[in-house]
């Protein structure tokens, strides 16, 4: 409740409609038994009307935002925390789903390719031994040249696992294993340099080179291997099939 002088102060918020409804009839009884507030309230009401006249003034564009309230950015501090480690924490099992699929395909094409794995200069290829031994095996000689070679290949469900061995030829060339089929189509096994010592010769490091491809060709439509330099397309050596 408010104290009997009270309703002095009141002369403004009445004139502008401001009090609220006990408010306003505890000041209308008093203004029915006071001159001075009678009169104050006359003067005030003809500014009233101006002022209600007035809309509202729109803020210029330069003007700086209102800060909002600590407890506004407070929340919204804690949001963006909440989201990043959301976002973190779903990128780190992102991460670490791709690492376990990545680890399970290495794993996978290591047993998988395991006996083809080059191995050491000093050894022999483990992967192409195989293959000599185990697969259908051609060789030839070159009388003019010397060289000679043998060539196994292997069925497959893509075509013919071929190895190549290789020894005689002298260096510096690049060459090529070739497939050609019955139309006399060829297609390309396997690629590689020889060093200016060759292969089995005296001086050469190694006695033969030995090396695996492969074709899409299935073993019954090979017609023939070659052994071609790259460039000049000479034909060092023709293995039948």
């Amino acid at each position: 409740m408010r104290a009997p002088d009270m309703p002095h102060v009141d002369v403004g918020a009445y004139a502008l409609g401001l009090l609220e409804e006990p408010d306003r009839r505890a000041f209308e009884a008093h203004l029915s038994t006071c001159l001075s507030c009678h009169e104050e309230l006359g003067a005030l009401r003809g500014l009233a009307q101006t002022l209600d006249g007035i809309g509202p003034i729109a803020e210029p564009a330069e003007a700086m935002p209102v800060p909002p309230e600590p407890a506004v950015v407070t929340d919204m501090m804690r949001h963006r925390i909440r989201r990043r480690r959301r976002y973190r924490a779903g990128r780190a099992m992102a991460v670490a789903a791709a690492a376990v699929v990545l680890l399970g395909g290495a794993l996978g094409t290591g047993f998988t390719l395991g006996a083809d794995r080059d191995p050491a200069p000093s050894r022999p290829d483990g992967g192409t031994a195989a293959l000599m031994r185990e697969g259908q095996r051609m060789s030839a000689v070159d009388p003019a040249s010397g060289i000679t070679g043998t060539v196994a290949m292997q069925q497959k469900a893509w075509g013919s696992r071929v190895g190549l061995q290789l020894s005689k030829v002298r260096g510096p060339l690049v060459c090529e294993l070739v497939a050609v089929d019955a139309k006399g189509g060829a297609h390309t096994v396997v690629g590689w340099s020889v060093p200016a010592k060759g292969y089995g010769l005296p001086g050469s490091e190694q006695p033969a080179l030995a090396l695996q491809g492969g074709t899409a060709l299935p073993p019954k439509d090979i017609s023939r291997f070659e052994v071609r330099t790259i460039g000049e397309g000479r034909t060092l050596l023709t293995v039948p099939a």
